[in-house]
């Protein structure tokens, strides 16, 4: 893992917003851009992440296009999330929200989504796209229905009972897009993959959700080991799911 070397301010409108991601994130404020180490930085009011030639940001414009309904309502995400006779939005926890794309799904759904993202630097990322998105018409709905809380949600805690946790661990990325690829060797650098599958399971299946959906490339092996109840497959990815409704409402 990489820690970032500061954050360049190149504008001098974005200044008070980098120097209070610089105190939040105890980096300091660069002079000049250094190049070739990781470091943030703000141009025309978005904070990029950037190391030479690679550079990404948090920006869920490009996802417009799966919100439309239809296609929304064919996202296997969306369908994985359905509760038979749910009568009311769902209160679902994104317990390792990334850069917050399938959250919001989700929340586009008509979902509650309650995001964790343990590493303060993708999480900064992504409150920033979170905090554009809440100025963009066909956006803001979406991320009005979700929350961030920038740590680890093993240990953290937990905002509500929640119908639904959804995992998705890092894993080694196979994707093809170079557009992809680029934005993943980034968040490499700060993330290694999942190393406590377990611990984040366990802490799934005590939150008493009625489901927890997992996220996994198409081969690759069950979460800790444990196979789900069942699984809906796409063509690269699949979901693995447990399911508790009749268990838990009982329980309460």
């Amino acid at each position: 893992m990489e820690s970032v070397k500061g954050i360049y301010i190149s504008e001098k409108e974005d200044e008070e917003k980098g120097r209070l991601i610089s105190k939040k994130l105890c980096v300091p404020v660069l002079s000049e851009a250094p190049g070739e180490e990781l470091y943030l930085c703000f141009e025309a009011g978005r904070l990029f992440l950037k190391k030479g030639s690679l550079a990404m940001c948090g920006d869920f414009t490009a996802e417009k296009g799966r919100l439309k309904l239809q296609r929304l309502n064919s996202e296997l995400l969306v369908k994985a999330a359905a509760i038979k006779n749910a009568d009311h939005p769902l209160n679902i926890i994104d317990a390792t929200a990334g850069m917050g794309e399938d959250s919001l799904l989700l929340a586009a759904a008509g979902h509650n989504v309650y995001m964790f993202e343990r590493n303060p630097v993708i999480a900064a990322l992504l409150s920033d796209a979170l905090q554009r998105a809440a100025l963009d018409p066909d956006l803001s709905a979406a991320a009005g229905r979700m929350k961030l809380t920038a740590g680890d949600f093993i240990s953290s805690p937990k905002p509500c009972i929640p119908d639904i946790v959804f995992l998705d661990p890092m894993f080694p990325a196979r994707e093809k897009s170079g557009l992809i690829k680029k934005k993943f060797q980034l968040l490499k650098l700060l993330e290694s993959p999942c190393s406590d599958e377990k611990e984040l399971l366990d802490a799934a299946l005590s939150c008493a959700p009625k489901k927890v959906i997992i996220k996994r490339p198409l081969k690759a092996p069950y979460l800790a080991g444990v196979k789900p109840m069942y699984d809906i497959k796409g063509s690269t990815i699949r979901y693995d799911c447990f399911y508790f409704e009749k268990t838990i409402d009982s329980a309460r």
